[in-house]
C-alpha cells in the first residue's frame, strides 16, 4: 500500500519499487511507473496501485477420481502482473487518495480466476484417473495439466497476468480410504517384520543349539578326560601299591634277616654266657664242694645278713647264742669264751 501524507490541502504519495502507480487527473494520465513519489490534490486525482512482484497463491479443492473416490488436492501457483496497464484497465486497482488503500479487492479476483482455472483442469485429469494411479502419478500429471491450462487461458494475458510456476503439493484421499490403502502396505511391512523376527529367532535358536552342542561336546570331552584321569590315577595307585608292596617285601626280608642275625647273635651270646655261667657255677660248686661245712654255714649266714635289714644293735640271750653256735658247728666252750 502506498504511503500518503497530508500537507496544506495537498497529498504526497510515495510508493514501493514493487508497486506500479497510475495517476490520472481530469481523465489524463499524469504519472505512470514504479516507485513514484509526487504531490497531488485528492479531489482531482484518480490513483491506481498495481503490485508487480511475484505472489504465491495457495489453493486446496476436492476432486473425484474415475472410481468415484474423493481426493483433496493441494497446490500453489506463483504469478505476477506483467502488464500493469492492462491489469488496471481490466481490474479495479484504484486506491483511496486520502488513505492509499484499495477500494476493491483485485487480488481476490485474480485468486478466484487462477483457482477456478486450476481446479477445472485438475478435475478434468482426475476424473479420468483411478484412485491408485492418481495417488502414484497424479501429482505430476495434475501439475503438467494445470500449468498447460493456465498458459493456454486467454483471460490471463488479457488481464496482464503471467503464471511463473505451478506446484502440486499433495493429492490425498479421505481418511478412511487412506487407512484402507495403507493396510496392505502395513500388513506387508508387518509380514516383513515378522519374517525378520522369525529369522532372527531362528538364528538365535540355531546359535543356542550350536552353543548347547558345544557345551555338550565340552562336557563329553571333559568326561572322557576325567575317565582317562581316573584310569591313570588307578594305574598310578596300582603301580604305587606294587612298588610299596615290593618295598615292604624288601624291607620285611631285610628286617627278617636282621632279626635272624640278631637272634643268632643273641643265641651265640646266650650260649657263650650260659657256658661261662656254667663254668662259673661249676667252679662255684667245686669250691663249695671242697669247702668245710662250717665255711659254708658262715657264707650262708653272710648272704643272709646281706639281705636282712640293717640292724644297729642286737641283744642275744645265752640260750640263743648257744643254739646258734651249735648250728654253726662250733663247740659250746668256744662260744662261752
Amino acid at each position: 500500500m502506498a504511503d500518503i501524507t497530508r500537507r496544506f490541502g495537498w497529498r504526497h504519495l510515495r510508493s514501493a519499487p514493487t508497486a506500479h502507480i497510475r495517476h490520472h487527473k481530469r481523465g489524463r494520465l499524469v504519472h505512470d511507473g514504479r516507485g513514484l513519489s509526487f504531490w497531488y490534490r485528492s479531489l482531482s486525482a484518480a490513483l491506481s496501485e498495481v503490485p508487480v512482484d511475484d505472489r504465491e497463491l495457495a489453493m486446496a479443492f476436492h476432486a473425484r477420481t474415475s472410481d468415484f473416490q474423493d481426493v483433496a488436492v493441494q497446490a500453489t501457483v506463483t504469478y505476477r502482473i506483467s502488464d500493469p496497464a492492462e491489469a488496471a484497465e481490466r481490474l479495479d486497482f484504484s486506491v483511496d487518495p486520502d488513505t492509499g488503500s484499495w477500494r476493491g479487492a483485485p487480488l481476490e479476483q485474480i485468486a478466484t480466476l487462477l483457482t477456478e482455472t486450476a481446479q477445472q483442469h485438475s478435475l478434468d485429469v482426475l476424473a479420468r484417473t483411478p484412485l491408485a494411479v492418481a495417488l502414484v502419478d497424479g501429482v505430476a500429471s495434475v501439475r503438467e495439466r494445470v500449468a498447460a491450462g493456465l498458459a493456454a487461458e486467454p483471460r490471463l494475458p488479457a488481464t496482464g497476468i503471467d503464471v511463473v510456476a505451478v506446484r502440486v503439493v499433495a493429492i490425498r484421499p479421505e481418511a478412511d480410504v487412506e487407512r484402507a490403502l495403507r493396510t496392505p502396505a502395513r500388513e506387508q511391512i508387518q509380514q516383513e517384520a515378522d519374517r525378520a523376527t522369525y529369522e532372527r529367532r531362528a538364528v538365535a535358536v540355531e546359535r543356542e543349539r550350536a552353543i548347547a552342542e558345544n557345551e555338550l561336546a565340552s562336557q563329553i570331552e571333559l568326561a572322557r578326560r576325567e575317565e582317562q584321569l581316573v584310569e591313570q590315577r588307578g594305574t598310578n595307585n596300582r603301580r604305587e601299591a606294587e612298588e610299596k608292596a615290593a618295598a615292604d617285601a624288601v624291607r620285611t626280608e631285610a628286617e627278617a634277616a636282621r632279626k635272624v642275625r640278631l637272634a643268632r647273635a643273641d643265641a651265640e651270646v646266650a650260649r657263650e654266657t650260659g657256658a661261662a655261667r656254667a663254668e662259673v657255677q661249676a667252679a662255684w660248686l667245686r669250691v663249695h664242694d671242697e669247702a668245710a661245712p662250717g665255711t659254708l654255714h658262715a657264707l650262708a649266714a653272710t648272704r643272709l645278713a646281706e639281705n636282712l635289714p640293717r640292724i644297729e644293735s642286737i641283744t642275744l640271750s645265752p640260750d640263743v647264742l648257744t643254739g646258734l653256735l651249735s648250728r654253726l658247728g662250733r663247740p659250746e666252750g668256744g662260744a662261752g669264751a
